[in-house]
């Protein structure tokens, strides 16, 4: 790793790091196929009904889970984040789980579900997914775990979906997930195991109790392409979005996206997916607590083996708890290295003021973590290596078309009184 970002990151600095393996799109040899997507899009539409029955928050969308597109001009001006075109995708208000996770932990949970109905012979091998709302279903499923390492979000989406269905859940929780996701938890029946350790001890338990016992099912967020492809069907949803509004994405339209990155599944997933949809014409940066950003620095090390932020010095302590993860999935590493732009790292303090400022301006509820991706245009538009990348790819004199997708990732479930006692923080902070 370069000797002079290195002593930026253990000064705990906000910065912007640029991807120097990003290449056109059609030139990334990775270990998925583009196919994958949209076998994703058609696998959503195909469960479908079943939401709809598992879930009556659904019955309105058709059993489709979405989020908003959200223009957020007077945010954006209150952020100083000057010419073109500010949006948040919702994903904060994701019905079922109310995070990007629902995306993913429940398109797993549903399709695991699937086929162990079909392999066990509980309903026949071209019935639609559907059939596994039938009680017969239900009741053997209840013999069977569901299992998940977690901070919180994750946990949430597969526990709520796996119960759901009739399993067994059960939910490893480091030690910074917050009380009230683990008390939300226990509410839906799930059974939560709590560890005084980070994010990769609760992982590697889960791991190591469903290795040994086949009636255990292991949701794995470090591995599972199945996440990941859940995750990157958003991709398609956005690009409609975008098309509803007249809102081009072309040489002369720029897309650049922000993505809260914790183990990478959820925001690598998402940026695979727009970089099929919209090419080398979209631009996706995940953004990092100063304290743990472990994309940045296994990308940054130029390092084949892990690489962990304890490695540079850093303590992996932060108030965004679904992003305090030591090391980044290798599996999304792979898939991203040439396909991300950039990643940039935030100060625990502005998560607090931006989280205020997206209430005062935009009426959006988010924690901490979320509002991470609102200081994404910021950083690009006003960094020395913001501007380099900007000028690299010919973009300079296409901001004032450019649209910015902030992806907000969870917070709508967050209990009043905590998120009071957040926005009392970060107006505190802010005036």
């Amino acid at each position: 790793m370069d000797e002079t970002l290195l002593e930026r990151l253990q000064a705990v600095e906000p910065l912007m790091w640029i991807n120097p393996e990003l290449g056109p799109t059609t030139a990334a040899h990775v270990p998925v196929r583009p196919d994958q997507v949209t076998e994703a899009e058609a696998n959503w539409r195909a469960l479908a009904p079943l939401l709809q029955q598992c879930f009556e928050e659904l019955e309105d969308s058709g059993g489709m889970i979405a989020s908003d597109l959200i223009e957020v001009a007077d945010l954006a001006m209150a952020m100083g984040q000057g010419a073109g075109r500010f949006f948040v995708k919702g994903d904060h208000a994701l019905p079922v789980a109310g995070s990007v996770k629902a995306r993913g932990g429940v398109y797993e949970v549903l399709l695991h579900g699937l086929s162990l109905a079909r392999q066990l012979g509980l309903i026949a091998p071209d019935a639609p997914p559907a059939a596994l709302a039938a009680g017969k279903v239900r009741d053997r499923f209840g013999s069977c775990t569901v299992a998940v390492g977690s901070t919180g979000n994750l946990g949430l989406s597969v526990g709520i979906a796996a119960r759901a269905l009739g399993f067994r859940a059960v939910v490893h929780m480091s030690a910074d997930a917050k009380p009230w996701k683990v008390e939300r938890l226990r509410r839906h029946g799930v059974e939560v195991v709590q560890h005084q350790a980070d994010y990769g001890t609760a992982v590697a338990s889960a791991r190591l109790q469903a290795e040994a016992d086949p009636s255990i099912y292991f949701v794995d967020d470090e591995r599972s392409e199945l996440l990941f492809f859940g995750y990157s069907a958003a991709a398609a949803e956005l690009s409609g979005q975008l098309v509803e509004r007249n809102i081009p994405v072309d040489a002369e339209n720029p897309l650049f996206l922000y993505l809260p990155c914790g183990i990478g599944g959820a925001p690598g997933g998402v940026a695979y997916g727009l970089k099929q949809v919209f090419g080398d014409h979209a631009h996706c940066f995940f953004v990092e607590p100063a304290q743990s950003p472990c994309a940045l620095v296994q990308l940054a090390s130029g390092l084949k083996r892990a690489v962990n932020v304890y490695d540079v010095g850093l303590t992996n302590k932060t108030e965004a708890d679904g992003m305090a993860v030591a090391e980044v999935s290798q599996f999304v590493v792979q898939v991203m290295q040439p396909l991300l732009s950039g990643v940039y790292t935030v100060a625990d303090d502005d998560l607090f003021r931006w989280l205020a400022l997206a209430q005062d301006h935009a009426g959006l509820q988010l924690e901490p973590s979320a509002a991470a991706c609102l200081g994404g245009p910021q950083m690009l538009l006003s960094t020395a290596e913001g501007q380099g990348y900007l000028a690299q790819h010919g973009l300079v004199a296409k901001t004032d078309q450019a649209t910015h997708v902030m992806w907000a990732t969870g917070g709508s479930l967050v209990p009043d009184e905590e998120y009071q006692s957040f926005l009392q923080k970060g107006r505190a902070l802010r005036d």
